[in-house]
This record gives C-alpha cells, structure tokens and sequence, in this order.
C-alpha cells in the first residue's frame, strides 16, 4: 500500500492559490481514478485508489499547511504504509510553473508543511515530489504570493503539469522512485 499526501490548505477560499498544488494533484489522481475524497476525521480526508494495480491512499491534510505532519502522522497510522512507501506532494515557488521534480529526501527547503511533516515524523528521508508555482524571480513576500490565485493563463500552464505530476505518481507506485525520477525530472 502506498500514501500519497497532498499539501494544501482546506476550504473554498484557499482552492485556487499556488499553496494548494498538492490539493490540485491529489484530486487529479482520483478523478483520473474514478474516486472521490471523504473525511476521515477533523485532521484528515482521503480516498482510495488503485494506481498500476496497487492500493493507494490519496490524502489531504485539514490542518492547514503549517500542520500538514499532524494529518501525515494519522494517516501512517490508520494505514498498513511503511515511510519509503509515502509521497508528499507540495509547492515549490523556486520552481518555475511548468517544472516538477522528484527526490529521495532532503531538507524542507523552507516550505512549512514539508518541515511539519519532517518534524512529526522525526526523519527526512520522505520521498517528495515538488510542484512549480514561482515566476521568473523568487517573489519578495512569499505568504502573499503563495496564498494568492493562479492566474487564468497559470491554470492553463498548471493543468498540463498535472497530468505529468500524476503520471510521475503513477510511474512512482509501479516502477519505483529512482524510475520515475529519470523519466520526470529531465
């Protein structure tokens, strides 16, 4: 069984905003699966799929970004998932729109719902995929420019990333990191 946890805040306020790319890829995989999410509890709504034969547990935190550990952690807890077989999938404003990567571990490069995440499970070694929503230049206030909208062109550039992100996910479960790492990260 394999958990893939999507980074986002809850709500309609919230949905559109370059903060909520790991929403947007999560909920892209179960459309794509034919399934849809529900809540679990006040922390945690998932959805089960099926990605290249194997189970797969879709989550979105309800804790808001900074707290995104809390959700990861009941997650692990209520599924039969070892940490090699959990993908975080965020935001990353040094990317520029259009570009993803991929990587074994690392530090949270700042972003607050990776460094919960790593903080509550005491490791960084948790695979991850980085979604880019940066513009040419890193932004000058990152809380404005990351809880702020896509832009109707963005969301057109954004959807093709979605798909790709979501085929690196399913390339991911069946071939394995290292796999999907040199067929995305080009």
């Amino acid at each position: 069984m394999y958990l893939v946890a999507g980074l986002g805040n809850p709500g309609a306020r919230y949905a559109r905003n370059r903060h909520n790319a790991g929403f947007m890829l999560v909920d892209r995989i179960a459309q794509r699966a034919g399934q849809a999410f529900e809540k679990r509890s006040r922390r945690l709504s998932v959805c089960l799929a099926a990605l290249s034969g194997q189970d797969v547990v879709l989550a979105k935190p309800l804790t808001f970004m900074n707290r995104s550990g809390l959700a990861v952690v009941e997650a692990l807890q209520d599924f039969p998932v070892t940490l090699e077989s959990v993908l975080v999938v965020y935001d990353d404003v040094a990317l520029p729109i259009g570009k993803i990567r991929l990587r074994r571990a690392g530090s949270s490069g700042g972003h607050k719902g990776m460094q919960s995440i790593i903080d509550e499970l005491g490791a960084s070694d948790i695979p991850r995929l980085r979604i880019g929503v940066g513009a040419e230049g890193l932004p000058e206030d990152f809380p404005d420019y990351v809880l702020s909208d896509f832009t109707k062109a963005e969301l057109k550039q954004l959807d093709e990333t979605l798909d790709r992100a979501s085929d690196a996910v399913e390339s991911w479960v069946a071939d394995g990191l290292e796999a999907a790492m040199a067929r995305f990260n080009g």
